[in-house]
């Protein structure tokens, strides 16, 4: 799967991900990366990434990994944050 494509899975993921009444989010695509085959997908609300202010960050966004071989994507897990983590 192109980086491309995975995105697309991620940002899919994403808006099926959202619950109703949460605020807009987005994924982070100046620090989305691959790193062993995997797409490793920051994300946030809309207006931290337009911003970037402290104050509209999120606590809790893990990000979103896609299996560059097979298409899945699913959160990333507290146990899997050295992998994901910049």
């Amino acid at each position: 799967m192109e980086l491309s494509e995975a995105v697309e899975v991620a940002e899919e993921f994403l808006r099926r991900s959202v619950a109703p009444g949460e605020p807009p989010m987005a994924i982070d695509r100046s620090r989305v990366r691959a790193k062993q085959g995997i797409l490793i997908a920051p994300y946030n609300s809309v207006r931290f990434l337009e911003t970037r202010d402290p104050f509209d960050q999120l606590l809790g966004c893990w990000p979103i990994l896609v299996d560059l071989a097979t298409g899945v994507a699913r959160f990333g897990r507290l146990e899997e944050r050295d992998f994901w983590r910049l």
